[in-house]
Order: C-alpha cells, then sequence, then structure tokens
C-alpha cells in the first residue's frame, strides 16, 4: 500500500479526537485499519513522532537545549536564526552528546519548527566592475594525441554586465595555467574589470574561503599586476557567481566529445568561432540589446590591458638586494641593476625563466634561465649605468679583470702567447 500522505495522518488525529474507531477511520479514508492503529500509536508515543523519545530528550537534555537556542535568538536576534550546527557541537563538548547532527536537527525543528527562508538579493553590476571566473572539466576529448582521448579543462570568465564571456582551454589546472588562462580570457575580453569573482580553488585562495580566505600570494601578486580585485564566494554557494556557471553549462553543450580536434590550438580555435557566433544570438537582459552589442558599450569601462601581459609564474618572492646587487631565489643567486642595492625586488619563477621585478612598477629589470646547473648568475651590464642620488656605479673593473675577462673571450686555440705574458705583468 502508498504510504499515507501528511493530510491524512493529520486527518486520522483528529478523527481520533472526535471519538472516531480505528475501523470507522479506516473505512473513510480508504486504507487498512493497521495503518490507522499505526499512525494513532505513533503519534501518542512520542512528542516528536517516533517510538521512542529523542536522545536529547532521553538524556535530560532538552532544558539544557532551550536555554541555548533562546541566549541564541537574543543575540541574533532577526538577522539569522541559531546554528543547529552550533549547537550539536555545543552539546558534544559540554554533555558529552554522542548522536547524530540530524538527531539534533529533528529535536529543534520539532520544538521550534523550521528556519524562516532568506531570499536572495539580485543585483546587476555596472559597466566593467565585475567578472567572474570558473573551470570546467572535459573528459574523453580527441586532441589527436597518441595516447587516446584526452582531458582538458575550460576556464570560463563571463563579463557580469554584458555577458560576453571567454572560454579558454588547458591540460592541466595548475598555477601556471591558472595565470596563463587569465591572459588569454583577458585578452579576448579586451580589457580588465575591477573585480574577479572566483571559487574557492588553491591557485586563487590559499587558506580559508570566501571573505575571510587568504590569497594565494602569486595570484595576489598577479592580481596586482593587472589591476583587478580578488572577490571569493562562500563556501558551496554557486549561485553566488551563477554567471559563469551557467555559462560552464553551455560549455558543457558544445559536444565536443563527438569532434576531432587538430591539438588544444584546434579546439581554443573551434571553441573561439562558436562563443563569438553565439553572443551575435544572445540578448544580455540588463541592456535588452544582444550581447556582443553590449559588450562593445561596456569595454571603455574595462581597465586597458598592459603593454606586456604578466608571464605565468608559479612562484613569487620579495627578495633583498645586498651590496653586491645580488638577490636569492630557489637556491640560486641573481644579479640585479646595482641602482636597486639596499633595496627590495620582486622575484618570480616563470615556466623557463625568473624575472626580477620592480615591486613598485612592476617592470621587469631582468630576466634569467630558470633551474640552471649554475648557482650564481651573473649579467655584468647590470653593474654599468648611471647611479642615483642614494647609489653611486660600482668601481670598474681592474687591469686583471679586464685582462681576465679579454682571455675568456677567446677560444684557447686562438689565445696568443703574449695574451698570458700581458696577463702575468698586471699581476705584478
Amino acid at each position: 500500500m502508498a504510504k499515507l500522505t501528511r493530510e491524512q495522518i493529520v486527518t486520522i488525529g483528529v478523527l481520533q479526537q472526535r471519538g472516531q474507531s480505528a475501523s470507522e477511520t479506516a473505512r473513510i479514508l480508504g486504507v487498512t485499519e493497521g495503518a490507522v492503529r499505526y499512525h494513532r500509536r505513533r503519534a501518542g508515543d512520542a512528542a516528536d513522532g517516533r517510538r521512542k523519545s529523542s536522545r536529547i530528550e532521553q538524556l535530560g537534555l532538552a532544558e539544557a537545549v532551550a536555554h541555548w537556542w533562546q541566549a541564541q535568538a537574543e543575540i541574533l536576534r532577526q538577522e539569522r536564526p541559531p546554528s543547529v550546527q552550533l549547537l550539536h557541537e555545543f552539546l558534544r563538548a559540554e554533555y558529552g552528546y554522542t548522536g547524530s547532527y540530524k538527531s539534533v536537527r529533528k529535536f529543534v525543528r520539532t520544538r521550534y519548527g523550521r528556519p524562516a527562508v532568506r531570499p536572495f538579493r539580485r543585483i546587476e553590476t555596472p559597466p566593467g566592475a565585475q567578472s567572474q571566473s570558473d573551470w570546467g572539466e572535459f573528459r574523453g576529448v580527441d586532441l589527436g594525441d597518441r595516447d587516446g582521448l584526452a582531458t582538458v579543462y575550460a576556464f570560463v570568465m563571463v563579463l557580469s554586465h554584458s555577458r560576453k564571456e571567454a572560454v579558454v582551454w588547458s591540460r592541466s589546472m595548475d598555477q601556471l595555467a591558472w595565470h596563463h588562462v587569465h591572459n588569454e580570457a583577458y585578452r579576448r575580453l579586451g580589457g580588465v574589470a575591477a573585480v574577479n569573482r572566483i571559487d574557492n580553488l588553491k591557485t586563487g585562495i590559499a587558506r580559508g574561503c570566501g571573505d575571510w580566505g587568504q590569497i594565494n600570494e602569486q595570484y595576489r601578486v598577479y592580481a596586482r599586476t593587472m589591476g583587478f580585485h580578488v572577490d571569493a564566494c562562500e563556501v558551496r554557494s554557486p549561485e553566488q557567481k551563477g554567471k559563469t556557471e551557467r555559462r560552464v553549462r553551455d560549455c558543457k553543450g558544445l559536444n565536443i566529445s563527438g569532434r576531432g580536434f587538430d591539438g588544444l590550438d584546434g579546439l581554443q580555435a573551434w571553441t573561439d568561432a562558436d562563443r563569438a557566433a553565439c553572443v551575435l544570438k544572445r540578448i544580455c537582459p540588463a541592456t535588452g540589446l544582444s550581447v556582443a552589442a553590449s559588450w562593445e558599450a561596456e569595454k571603455p569601462f574595462l581597465r586597458p590591458l598592459p603593454e606586456l601581459l604578466p608571464e605565468p609564474f608559479d612562484l613569487v618572492k620579495t627578495a633583498p638586494v645586498h651590496k653586491d646587487c645580488s638577490a636569492h631565489f630557489e637556491g640560486r643567486i641573481y644579479i640585479v641593476p646595482f641602482i636597486y642595492a639596499g633595496r627590495e625586488v620582486e622575484v618570480r619563477g616563470c615556466s623557463g625563466s625568473v624575472q626580477i621585478l620592480d615591486p613598485q612598477t612592476a617592470v621587469v629589470l631582468i630576466v634569467y634561465p630558470r633551474h640552471t646547473p649554475e648557482r650564481i648568475l651573473i649579467d655584468p651590464a647590470c653593474y654599468e649605468g648611471p647611479g642615483t642620488a642614494e647609489v653611486i656605479p660600482p668601481k670598474p673593473l681592474g687591469r686583471m679583470a679586464r685582462k681576465l675577462q679579454e682571455l675568456a673571450s677567446q677560444p684557447v686555440e686562438q689565445r696568443p702567447v703574449d695574451l698570458y705574458a700581458a696577463l702575468a705583468e698586471a699581476a705584478r
């Protein structure tokens, strides 16, 4: 027999109060007499509708729960209802309660009812104010790899005002890929919005989440360079970046698994063409125009892209410059322009290079290869040039140093004997 509805169960209780017999109630409702007797017995056994009283009632904690709930309600007032999760933790810590969270929630709902519903606030952001970003995973994509079908990731960035999106494909979601797809997305959007709302992934938020999250140091430096503010969503709140969630779902409808592409570049070119055609058809609800037309109107409100987009990096460090013009990074010594002696520089570990930048202007001062066998890397040009009011140029090379450089610049078989004699003469 089908399960009785809530209305039928309530009717059983009402008819019982009016003195109706179980058999007559069963005939009126069209159910078995056993079902009527069962629900009458359940209603009389415990206040919360179970045959046994709740664990909280058995342990005599009902009064403690009432005091805690009343105190929390007075503190929170109408802002939000007391947290059942916190109540559960309180009972476990103070009274050694071993029951489940669900048992506490059921007891609370029986005594105090369900919490009030809090609706969401709908906000339309002004032009250039916000972008939203997220990843989507796609498996079984044919990129022509020898190893067979590949798993790729779609990074989707959407301008919240015009709904213009940029989709950038990547084979990984590490820190280097995270910065690379941002560069490509901003290039396709034609500028940078003031705020970028992201999820709480580790490449963006190192610890915590939402407003209390600590921004990943590499991403913080990247955001400062590009000129946007990082805004992380609260945990388990996809509705806070609903525009990009919607576009990720659209990407899943592209049916790329049934197509073949010439590598990742082929997939990217096909996607760019598909998205360009799509924005001509879609309507922006904020303007009533097409997404393409709304995007063109939003472009002047975006921060212009820097002349040179930052190279993706997975490690960043602020390093002091010593008196010998050296900065230490990843166990190696790098020489920087002498005018930075006694100051600090920003060192970034890129995919194949080490960039040293001015921390104030983000200008790249010098670039060295990364992960070299050498532990000391010197560019003699760093010691040349005019000084400043605070730093004067280093002493020029002496005779011995100049002769050594001259000797080192020539192949061994081409070094004349008189050069070695001149070197010995310089040493006197």
